[in-house]
This record gives structure tokens, C-alpha cells and sequence, in this order.
């Protein structure tokens, strides 16, 4: 009779067990500090559409010139189109419009025998260019929506006209014999006699960008000679210069 008793108790007590549902057990293994969690980024390719403006100076370094290297200070504003490619690259071009002035003096010994003076004359230059970028950007975020981001690549600027405003402080023998050796003694525009109006340059760079808004600074290396007709043997003259932008993305 117990031996019935207990091989009742033992079935109900089995039944209860297969009727009680499963108790989950944590993973010890979110615990362990040598645990490291795999997150994937996914890429989804787009277009980015930015309005950019900002500060440029560029320098025309020259050799063998009839004028002296020179400073510009001016603006710039356009628009640029990034692509998005993946591992947090990006390529951008666009086009962008600049316009800068610069002044400098160009001394001269007088050719008046009467005048002991040295003469010169006041160069008042505005440049007036398109450039059209193309460029490898890198993005490292920082903090949120905070992105550290570097650049590098060529761009194309496109002279539209380099007017000089000159003014003549020659006496008449001194402009008399710089005209005879083909120097500008009047306004005129630079590119249509002596300056090429296509500068390739290399530029690199970098900045910070917040949610939509980009901070950036870079320096751009004039490669090619912009001398057309060189007066002299050996010369040269490259433009290059620094800028900093701000934009937003749409």
C-alpha cells in the first residue's frame, strides 16, 4: 500500500513539473567585461545639397614678374553637392563664385634726368573666378552629432577677369619707355593679355560639422604657370591661398 501511495505521489509531483512553465535564466555572459558588442553600420548611398559662403585670400606668387607678389582679400559663396560613399567617405563638387581685391606699388628708377625721385605705380586689382571643387571627404564623429572631418583633392578655378585699376605716377620719360618694353602704364584686364584664365590648384583641409551646419578651413597650391606671354625669360606666376567657409545642408 505505501509502495502505491508512493508511486502516485512521485507522478503528480512529475506532472505539476511538466505543467509549470520554464523559468528564463539571465545570460552571465552580458556580465563579462571582455563581452564586446559588433555594431554595424549601414550604408545607404544620398546626396547631400549645401549653400556655402565664406572668407578667401588669395596670393600670386610671381617670378621674373613686372609686378610684385600680392595679397587679395575677398568673398566667396556658392553651392556644392557631396555624395555619399561608404566607411564615412564622401566625394563633393560644386560651383562657387569669388570675387577678391588686392593693391600693391610697383617702383620704378625715373628715366628723368630732372627727377630724383623713384617713380611707381599703384596697382588696384578685383579678380573675379568660378571654382569648381572636387574633393575626398572623411568623417569622424566626436560627440553625438558632432563630426571631425578632413579633406583633400584638386578644383578647377576659371578666371572670369582680373581687372587693374591702376593709377600712373610716372613722369613722361618713365612711361614713355615702360610702354616700349610692354608694360600696362593704364587700366586694363590681366587676363586678356597676360594671365591664363584656367588654375588648376591641390587643396586640403579640414573642419567641424554640427547636425547641418559645417565649419571648414583649407589652403589650395596653385600647379600651374599663369603667365601667357612672358615679357621676360623665367617667368612665373602661381596663385595660390587660404579660405574658410560656412555652410548648410538643405
Amino acid at each position: 500500500m505505501r509502495k502505491i501511495a508512493f508511486i502516485l505521489l512521485l507522478l503528480s509531483s512529475i506532472g505539476l513539473a511538466a505543467q509549470t512553465p520554464d523559468i528564463q535564466r539571465a545570460d552571465n555572459s552580458f556580465f563579462d567585461p571582455t563581452r564586446k558588442q559588433t555594431q554595424t553600420e549601414e550604408y545607404h548611398f544620398g546626396v547631400e545639397y549645401r549653400l556655402e559662403a565664406g572668407y578667401i585670400q588669395p596670393q600670386q606668387r610671381s617670378r621674373n614678374m613686372t609686378y610684385p607678389d600680392m595679397y587679395l582679400h575677398g568673398a566667396r559663396v556658392g553651392a556644392t553637392f557631396t555624395f555619399l560613399l561608404p566607411r564615412r567617405f564622401s566625394m563633393q563638387t560644386g560651383l562657387l563664385y569669388s570675387v577678391a581685391y588686392g593693391r600693391q606699388q610697383q617702383h620704378y628708377r625715373s628715366m628723368d634726368a630732372q627727377s630724383v625721385q623713384v617713380e611707381y605705380i599703384q596697382h588696384r586689382v578685383v579678380e573675379h573666378d568660378l571654382t569648381i571643387p572636387v574633393r575626398c571627404y572623411y568623417n569622424l564623429q566626436l560627440w553625438k552629432q558632432l563630426n571631425l572631418f578632413v579633406y583633400g583633392g584638386p578644383q578647377l578655378q576659371i578666371g572670369l577677369a582680373e581687372n587693374d585699376y591702376l593709377q600712373n605716377h610716372l613722369s613722361t620719360k618713365t612711361e614713355t619707355w615702360l610702354q616700349s618694353q610692354g608694360i600696362h602704364t593704364t587700366p586694363y584686364d590681366r587676363m586678356e593679355s597676360e594671365l591664363m584664365r584656367v588654375n588648376i590648384q591641390m587643396g586640403v583641409g579640414g573642419g567641424l560639422e554640427w547636425d547641418r551646419y559645417r565649419l571648414q578651413a583649407g589652403y589650395d597650391f596653385g600647379l600651374n604657370n599663369l603667365v601667357r606671354q612672358p615679357i621676360v625669360s623665367g617667368q612665373h606666376m602661381w596663385e595660390w591661398g587660404w579660405y574658410t567657409s560656412f555652410s548648410y545642408r538643405f
